[in-house]
């Protein structure tokens, strides 16, 4: 949340130590999305309707410039409702204290985790995620005051067979540039993203549509979008719970997930910590209409040390070649390969739709016609251990086709197409961070 010149982020959090249990809303503040300071908690269980936990929800800024604070408690039955805060103090810049009015809860709902809210219209929507046996449901409730919402007769959105929906987020993006809109903008020239998080494969899945508030608050997918596990993804390593804002001191929506690695508990407690904050990112929709485009926010750049370059190095079958004088644990590198000759290409299979089950079919220890070729990041000095992202070349009914991937699944992977009859060079940016 941006408020009065400062970044609001939330989290939870467990004070006592890097296991599960004692979860509270942890509440870090910053200036420059970089340098940030943690404060005390904002919110912890204290009250009859949150005594049992204070999970998931949103923060946004109500008119009149009040912040607040909309939030899942547990209350002494285990039933989830649906809770607010709000600041004791508006004069402290900080927001360090918040308080839980009396009439709360405001909603008590099905199974619910996590909402998202915007306000359209004369009502605020509220967005909550939810379930019906093994359909995965996004509930819609209005309210034209915030402190009584109605459940809408038709939910947002659903699909079945998927689990339990987490973590929704429902914002718009428009159709032309990479300008951030606020989250009541809609119309012609907007489409909307809605995210959730499954529970079951602890991956997180969007469509693209569009959104009618006046005809029932009708959300439609676009065409040729997929639903479920076989969706578009944020992210494809371990990213989850992720939540969005729209940034008014410079108009860009700002992506934020949680990276939960893949260390065991034993291993969280002797480091000190479970999971982390991956870096934020700008996000916007890509010209085609088809995905979203996303970019490291340029903050990010401030943090930039020294910089090395490597030029003109020739790769042959099974070599590496060690990039020298950086952190391996801390990098951005950006590597341009120039392939020259493409006829050994491998013929694509029309039937190859889902680039994710491929990487796993055709990992970096395949060896193909043309690669595969990439970089190995964060490896161990005599190559014991290591991730690779790598290219793999096809040759398609019209273009090459280009496969990108992570063996280990944590980076992103996804098809690229060759633009040029002639073109024969493959360009790789990641930022490692460990």
């Amino acid at each position: 949340m941006y408020y009065n010149g400062i970044y609001h982020l939330f989290y939870q959090y467990n004070p006592k130590g890097a296991v599960w249990g004692n979860i509270v809303w942890a509440h870090s503040v910053s200036k420059d999305m970089v340098n940030w300071e943690a404060l005390e908690p904002a919110i912890y269980p204290s009250e009859s309707f949150d005594i049992n936990g204070c999970w998931s929800g949103s923060a946004t800024v109500l008119p009149e410039n009040k912040p607040v604070i909309f939030y899942t408690g547990i209350d002494p039955n285990q039933y989830q409702v649906q809770n607010y805060a709000v600041p004791e103090n508006l004069s402290d810049p900080y927001l360090r204290k918040w308080v839980k009015p009396a009439d709360n809860p405001i909603v008590v709902a099905d199974e619910t985790m996590n909402k998202t809210m915007n306000k359209i219209g004369g009502h605020w929507r509220m967005v909550v995620a939810s379930r019906r046996k093994q359909r995965g449901i996004a509930y819609l409730y209005r309210s034209r005051g915030f402190r009584k919402w109605v459940k809408a007769k038709h939910p947002l959105h659903s699909v079945p067979n998927t689990g339990m929906f987490e973590c929704a987020d429902f914002f718009p993006v428009s159709l032309s540039g990479d300008t951030g809109l606020d989250n009541s903008a809609f119309g012609p020239n907007v489409k909307h993203v809605l995210k959730v998080s499954l529970d079951l494969t602890r991956y997180e899945y969007y469509t693209i549509g569009s959104y009618f508030p006046e005809a029932r608050d009708k959300y439609v997918v676009g065409k040729g979008f997929v639903d479920g596990w076989n969706g578009l993804r944020f992210d494809y390593g371990n990213f989850y719970a992720s939540k969005t804002f729209f940034d008014p001191s410079k108009n860009r929506r700002i992506l934020w997930g949680w990276t939960n690695e893949s260390d065991t508990a034993q291993d969280d407690v002797q480091k000190g910590w479970a999971g982390l904050q991956a870096i934020p990112r700008k996000v916007w929709l890509d010209p085609s209409g088809k995905q979203l485009l996303q970019w490291p926010i340029e903050e990010i750049e401030t943090l930039r040390g020294q910089n090395v370059q490597l030029s003109n190095q020739e790769l042959k079958s099974g070599e590496h070649i060690e990039v020298k004088a950086i952190t391996a644990a801390q990098a951005d590198v950006a590597i341009t390969f120039s392939i020259p000759n493409l006829d050994k290409a491998e013929p694509f299979d029309p039937s190859w739709t889902n680039a994710q089950d491929l990487c796993g079919l055709k990992g970096s220890t395949v060896q193909g016609g043309v690669g595969p070729f990439g970089l190995l990041t964060l490896a161990s000095e005599k190559l014991e251990e290591y991730t690779p992202v790598f290219f793999r070349v096809f040759t398609g009914l019209y273009k090459h086709v280009v496969l990108l991937c992570s063996d280990s699944g944590r980076l992103i992977t996804r098809w690229w197409r060759v633009s040029g009859p002639g073109e024969k060079h493959a360009s790789l940016r990641e930022y490692i961070h460990w």
